[in-house]
């Protein structure tokens, strides 16, 4: 299936050398004003920006339901220099994109309903939150008074929409039913209705689609359920977009929300872009009642994300990178864009929109409208931050200037925890601010000369974060909450549940819970370390030519005729010739000439001088390469990992006794009982439960459990880093299991938290933040003293253990040839003994006596010393001795002349005089 991509931009330049590249995907059965509206946002940016920032846009088509086409388109467009991804709309390729842009953090922009926050990573969703969502239908219901209804659903994203309306229900006691509109989707929802009709209830919330909600109406009105008795609410907010003119008479009492809202002038001139009416005079409220939500919210969110780059280009502009999916490298600026929207707040087609720490709505309006005989009528509002029917307009004379911080004094909570705050170590006595050292007075520090502000440090005196506890907040986050101070800075992770509480700047670092053990031991060095440079079919391949060429050499020698020499050079014309290429002799100067140590022998033909050569050439690329490759081999040492990630751990915890746990009644415990969806996670909890000894209370205690013993300890990746650099036995382990940060903690609705969050990014994007990182982790006390240790470029001694199996190598050699020799001797004698008739423990005497005998390397045969001692016992004459030698050299003659074949047939033989003497 083909993929349409539109390339809309001011000119072609942009794209390469300036401005930012925006991609939005939309799918082929997406409402044609999506795209519409992403076009018209991205044109009516421009206006207010200068030609080099300008936004250029990939408008991509894609089918529905393909996360393969998804993934790969969006890895094309990442090559494009992309810094923000908007849709697509099926949740498959969402999920598909999204993968990509966590991978590359690419800012991801979503405008569809979605069960629960997005995941942690870029993911932004302007569509308001499910659970705010679920809180208004309550407040609906509880203004209403209604004490039983019934849930009309569609499919499962709809009951999943009323689940947390439906277990309200439950808990406090209302009376709710459900009921599936159209169990065959075959768009007969009357079998449903009729069963209403028959419990008699009268209260009815319906939750389905834009495009089936006019027929459920129409057939809910012909199975007689549109009378005055009847009260419906309808879930969807897009649902005053469809013409509810046949239900103005129904006497039935039908009560809608609504995200945007049609009667704003704002609102009214967007929609006529959008829509472009045939008819100049047409009115503006029916262009304004086609706006679903989805539209706006994708215009608002170019909008928004225009902004944010505008207030980035004041310190650096977010220029995008041509990433690669195949490659590890991404944006550097991604999670600070993410993180500026997240701390941002605008104002747009659908009312005001801010974010919490997860990256989902968290400010929205909604209006309650009923359709009367008069029309959809206003009839309530819902705010995110104060409920039903409480309204309050927006005055930007009231905020003009209310969030500069120049002049003003503030209170800045601390805690006493290395390194974010310390106790500032001097020989005279300090008062105030001077007390205090570390990351966080750092900080706090550039921050006040960034925005001229005044601050007294206090420190938190029970050196607590905060937690809720018995329905108030303790700590740091229960100090700014009474308002005792105005700021709290230190190692505060940001949550959800204190992001209720307080407000949170954008973090001044990112992290997430990792895993501190032991550095690996060095694994013992290899007992055939010396066969490591080749592979074991390197070294199969090695003996199998060595062989081959043995043999060739063995052949060749026997069939090459120039193979063939005269033993006798002063004879011209010999009765035999020999061959000096036998068996043994060809694998001997095989086995010579790959120990690069040579033989006596040396081809005389041509055919066998090539091979000598070929064979050479090779032994010298083979030796070379085992020498190169034998030294890094030998210097190179090996670690036993006793695990790798948590899924290892789990695995092979009871394998090695390792232990593991986190700080008691700490936030990294906190993340383990609330990660429901996984269960490796929660398998860790509930170890942890159930092993109170392996939850130490405080971090340092488990850092010394970490190094006396096999314990793997769970904390935040920032105080591992810290830790490692202090103590050199120690490392990180794996990757992290989550993502988030620390931020400061201002109090609720603070004015303040844009402009500290503007100024936390000008120190990042300056690298101000990681310098001070930097000095307090890697400099100041005692760090650093564990970086380069490993990497120590000089080279170590090697030990015994790496070259002892070489040693052994020879020595069992040496007494493998000892063995052969005594084998070679005991045969030997035996032979002779049988050959002269005497006992072999006599031949064996003979030859130990001689053995013993080192003044003389010469040595009698056995039987010619016989044949003196037969002399000395019993004189023989003259002539018989003669006789006796006479006939021995006719049979030694004669035995040598049968092994001598024709002239060009002959096997190797020793000369006869040779033989005779």
């Amino acid at each position: 299936m083909l993929i349409r991509l539109t390339l809309f931009c001011v000119c072609f330049q942009l794209i390469r050398c300036q401005g930012y590249n925006i991609a939005g995907f939309f799918e082929e059965n997406d409402n044609e004003a999506n795209a519409k509206a992403f076009e018209v946002a991205i044109a009516t940016a421009n206006t207010n920006r200068k030609e080099e920032y300008a936004l250029s846009m990939f408008n991509v088509i894609i089918p529905s339901q393909n996360p393969f086409v998804a993934m790969n388109t969006t890895c094309t467009l990442t090559k494009q220099s992309i810094i923000g991804v908007f849709g697509p709309s099926s949740l498959s390729n969402i999920h598909a994109v999204q993968a990509v842009c966590d991978a590359k953090e690419i800012p991801h922009i979503l405008t569809k309903w979605m069960n629960g926050p997005p995941k942690l990573g870029t993911a932004l969703n302007f569509y308001p939150n499910p659970s705010l969502l679920t809180r208004a239908y309550i407040d609906f219901i509880q203004e209403w008074k209604w004490k039983t209804f019934t849930c009309l659903y569609e499919d499962d994203e709809s009951l999943l929409r009323l689940s947390g309306l439906i277990l309200f229900a439950k808990e406090n006691s209302i009376v709710a039913t459900v009921e599936q509109l159209d169990r065959e989707n075959s768009g007969n929802f009357r079998d449903a209705l009729k069963k209403i009709r028959k419990t008699n209830q009268k209260f009815l919330i319906i939750d389905c689609s834009n495009d089936n909600l006019i027929e459920v109406l129409v057939q809910c009105q012909q199975v007689g359920l549109m009378t005055q008795d009847y009260h419906y609410f309808l879930t969807n907010l897009d649902a005053h977009t469809k013409d509810l003119s046949p239900f103005q008479w129904s006497q039935a009492n039908i009560t809608g929300i609504r995200l945007v809202n049609p009667d704003s002038a704002y609102v009214q001139e967007i929609s006529q872009t959008i829509f472009e009416p045939e008819d100049e005079l047409e009115d503006p409220s029916v262009t304004t009642s086609r706006l679903e939500i989805e539209t706006a919210l994708t215009y608002d969110a170019v909008h928004m994300f225009s902004d944010i780059l505008s207030k980035m280009e004041e310190y650096h502009p977010p220029y995008g990178a041509s990433l690669d999916c195949y490659q590890p490298d991404s944006w550097e600026l991604g999670y600070s864009v993410v993180n500026l929207l997240k701390t941002s707040s605008h104002r747009g087609l659908t009312g005001p929109i801010e974010f919490d720490n997860q990256g989902s709505r968290s400010a929205f309006n909604l209006q309650m409208y009923e359709i009367r005989e008069s029309g959809i009528t206003t009839v309530a509002s819902w705010n995110s931050s104060e409920g039903l029917n409480i309204t309050k307009k927006h005055s930007e004379a009231e905020d003009l200037g209310k969030d500069s911080m120049r002049n003003k004094t503030f209170t800045v909570l601390i805690t006493l925890t290395d390194p974010y705050g310390m106790n500032k170590e001097a020989s005279e006595q300090l008062v105030g601010n001077d007390r205090y050292e570390g990351f966080s007075i750092d900080l706090i520090e550039e921050l006040a000369k960034l925005e001229g502000f005044n601050y007294t440090f206090v420190v938190q005196a029970d050196g607590k974060n905060g937690n809720k506890e018995n329905g108030r907040w303790t700590g740091m986050i229960g100090e700014v909450v009474e308002g005792r101070a105005d700021m709290a800075i230190t190692d505060l992770t940001i949550t959800s549940d204190r992001a209720e509480a307080v407000d949170f700047t954008s973090p001044f670092m990112n992290l997430g819970v990792s895993i501190l053990f032991q550095k690996p031991s060095k694994a013992p060095p290899n007992f055939f370390s010396f066969a490591q440079p080749f592979a074991l079919d390197t070294w199969i391949a090695l003996a199998v030519a060595f062989l081959i060429v043995s043999l060739s050499f063995f052949l060749l020698g026997r069939i090459c005729p120039d193979e063939w020499t005269n033993p006798y050079p002063c004879v011209e014309e010999p009765e035999y010739l020999i061959n000096q290429f036998s068996l043994a002799n060809a694998v001997w100067f095989a086995t010579g000439a790959m120990l690069q140590q040579g033989s006596e022998i040396a081809p005389i033909a041509i055919p066998t001088r090539l091979v000598s050569g070929v064979w050479w050439f090779f032994v010298l690329i083979m030796v070379s390469s085992y020498t190169a490759n034998l030294a890094s081999f030998l210097v190179s040492e090996s670690h036993v990992e006793l695990f790798t990630d948590v899924k290892s751990l789990l695995e092979k915890a009871d394998k090695h006794n390792i232990r593991y746990g986190a700080k008691a009644k700490g936030a990294t415990l906190d993340f383990f009982e609330k990660s429901t969806g996984n269960e490796l996670h929660q398998e860790i909890a509930r170890h942890m439960r159930e092993h109170p000894e392996d939850m130490p209370g405080d971090n340092k205690v488990g850092v010394q459990m970490a190094e006396e013993m096999k314990y793997a300890f769970f904390m935040e990746s920032t105080t591992i880093e810290y830790t490692i650099q202090r103590h050199c036995s120690l490392t990180i382990v794996g990757d992290r299991l989550d993502e988030k940060g620390y931020g400061i903690a201002l109090k609720k609705d603070s004015p303040y938290r844009t402009r500290l969050s503007l100024a936390i990014l000008k120190l990042q994007t300056s690298g101000e933040i990681e310098k001070i990182r930097k000095k307090w982790w890697e400099e100041r006390k005692g760090g650093g003293q564990c970086t380069g240790a490993e990497n120590d470029p000089t080279a170590t001694p090697l030990d015994l253990e790496n070259v002892e199996g070489i040693f052994y190598v020879t020595i069992f050699g040496t007494i493998l040839g000892i063995v052969l020799v005594i084998f070679e001797f005991i045969v030997n004698i035996f032979r002779i003994c049988r050959k002269l008739h005497i006992s072999f423990r006599e031949g064996l005497k003979r030859e130990i006596i001689f053995f013993f005998k080192f003044n003389s390397n010469v040595k009698p045969v056995l039987d010619n010393r016989s044949e003196e001692e037969e002399e000395k016992s019993e004189p023989r004459s003259e002539s018989n001795r003669s006789k006796s030698k006479s006939e021995k050299s006719k049979s030694v003659r004669s035995h040598a002349e049968s092994e001598v074949r024709p002239y060009g047939f002959v096997i190797s033989s020793p000369s006869l005089d040779r033989l005779t003497e």
